[in-house]
């Protein structure tokens, strides 16, 4: 068997009892797809004997492959696949250096996210580029998936924050990635070994396709479809940073084993204004006269969320720190506001931060005042300042919590994502959004869903909930994904701009970016991974056709 030849030279551990296995079937996604065995590597030298492995029968004909798995909170199925699955967060979990100096830190792929950050707040310090479920992801699955979140409006993403990875390649060895330049990138090109053959290969392919590449860019703020070749390599200042295409690239390049960050300080103290839409159309124009006031982040959810918010109102307070009648006291102003004026269409959170709270307070009762004035010429808007963080912690929740409260509180249903994570810039939302709920409101009978996002960058994520059980029901998810990235692609937007391709839009990847750039993504797989050993079937090599056959008939 299989795990018994890997039991042969490895340290750690190796599995292939039914309940690993069907654990390891499923990550967050919509997906079920059983592996061969689950491996869980002691050290380097196990992963790179691993890889070794699987190379060495690949070549002798063996249809075998290898796939990164972290936490697994992967909404696309990312993480999944036949061959075997090698899991970090038994034993790559450790903080390896948090160097406050230098605003750095070097971790394993394993390390949760919530223990990172933590570690971080002692010092004072802060990864800004995580995402909604960072009490449950670990660092291994943000980087292969350039995740982002509420503060990717201020800071930016992970391709923005990783230096260097260590990743072990289709030779079996550990290799350090980071920007090269001047000498340093001519001696690189020279080198004649593995590495410098990927340097040389991949610098060819965008030297040779340049212009064509550039303009494939998506012309969003934030986006992680496809392989990010326009930011590798740049002719005016001489850089290639081959971590860019490495960053979200999904494990199908080699397997990461270690990731040294940049970080930037924790702000002590923040303030929030809670702003009520009754109408969308003014959303754009609202983002752009709040921006200057350069918040850390403007996060949004819709009137169906609040309905959830309201509707299971003890669990939202059960989230939530303190007395539970005082907490509900705390929602008056809403329950009032709604009362005179009916549920918005949108709230929108949109939060400062500082280190001093007299500047900060000032800055808030500015952003207040402008708001309030872009309301006299636009009706159905209301302003409300919150005068600390306690006041803060309920719209956090529901902004945070309200699909987990929605779908545990939902019986027969299964969370479904696959319209997840849509872009376009922040002007078209008033026109985007009202479609994209035509077009689900033609299938109410069988979803439910809420909208929240970040419309600062006009990005949304859309989670249904359907009853995967029922076939035809499991049949609208292409459907009703073919007509909305239809229309991302009529406003220039892109498929996803945190959450990656995956096993759900891997296949849609072509149609967003045509034919050549996807043949360039083909190549850039075969210049790392000429056997195609590493996670096949994310980002190139994916079929609609594979995809349906693996949407789990139950998503619990």
């Amino acid at each position: 068997m299989l795990s018994d030849e890997i039991k042969q030279f490895l340290h750690g551990d190796v599995a292939d009892d039914d309940a690993t296995l069907s654990k390891y079937s499923r990550d967050y996604s919509v997906f079920k797809v059983r592996p061969e065995a689950v491996v869980f590597p002691k050290d380097g030298d196990d992963v790179k004997a691993l890889v070794k492995f699987i190379a060495k029968k690949k070549a002798a004909g063996e249809d075998i492959s290898i796939t990164g798995r972290s936490a697994g909170t992967d909404m696309t199925g990312g993480p999944l696949n036949r061959g075997i699955i090698v899991s970090f967060t038994k034993y790559f979990n450790h903080i390896l250096e948090i160097d406050k100096e230098a605003m750095e830190a070097r971790v394993e792929p394993g390390v949760y996210f919530r223990d990172f950050e933590k570690a971080l707040t002692a010092e004072g310090l802060l990864y800004p580029a995580f995402p909604a479920s960072k009490d449950l992801c670990a660092l291994g699955g943000m980087v292969n998936n350039n995740s982002g979140g509420e503060k990717t409006l201020a800071y930016g993403k992970t391709e923005d924050y990783v230096k260097a990875v260590n990743l072990v390649m289709a030779d079996g060895e550990t290799h350090t990635l980071w920007p090269l330049s001047g000498d340093a990138l001519r001696a690189k090109l020279a080198e004649q070994s593995f590495e410098g053959d990927i340097f040389r290969k991949l610098k060819k392919l965008i030297d040779d396709n340049y212009d064509a590449i550039k303009k494939a860019k998506p012309d969003v703020s934030k986006n992680s479809a496809g392989y990010y070749l326009w930011n590798v390599w740049d002719r005016e200042t001489g850089v290639f940073d081959i971590t860019k295409v490495v960053v979200g690239s999904q494990g199908t390049f080699g397997m990461l084993t270690e990731a040294k960050l940049k970080l930037v300080p924790l702000k002590k103290h923040s303030r929030m204004c809670v702003v009520f839409l009754k109408d969308l159309g003014p959303v754009g124009d609202l983002v752009q006269a709040v921006l200057p006031f350069n918040p850390e982040s403007i996060e949004s959810y819709d009137d169906r969320t609040m309905e959830v918010a309201v509707k299971l109102w003890r669990q939202v307070l059960g989230s939530m720190k303190g007395n539970i009648i005082s907490l509900g006291f705390q929602f008056l102003p809403e329950v009032l506001m709604v009362l005179r004026g009916g549920m918005p269409k949108m709230i929108m959170l949109v939060e400062l931060t500082g280190d001093d709270e007299k500047d900060l307070d000032a800055k808030l009762a500015t952003l207040t005042a402008a708001i309030r004035k872009f309301a006299r010429t636009h009706k159905g808007i209301q302003a409300l300042p919150l005068k600390n963080e306690k006041q803060e912690q309920k719209y956090w929740t529901i902004r945070r919590e309200s699909f987990a409260l929605l779908h545990n509180n939902t019986t027969g249903l299964d969370t479904a994502p696959f319209i997840d994570d849509f872009i376009v810039k922040p002007e078209y939302m008033p026109e985007v959004l009202p479609k994209v709920n035509a077009i689900l409101e033609k299938y109410k009978k069988d979803l439910i869903y809420t909208i929240a996002g970040h419309p600062g960058n006009g990005n949304f994520h859309i989670i249904p909930l359907m009853n995967l059980k029922d076939e035809r029901v499991r049949a609208l998810i292409p459907e009703i994904s073919e007509q909305v990235y239809e229309l991302v692609f009529q406003y220039h937007g892109s498929i996803t701009a945190e959450h990656n391709d995956g096993l759900i839009r891997t296949p849609y990847l072509e149609e967003m970016y045509g034919p050549k750039i996807e043949e360039l993504f083909k190549e850039t797989k075969k210049i790392f991974d000429p056997q195609d050993i590493f996670n096949p079937g994310k980002k190139v090599g994916g079929s609609l056709k594979y995809s349906e056959e693996h949407i789990a008939a139950t998503g619990s």
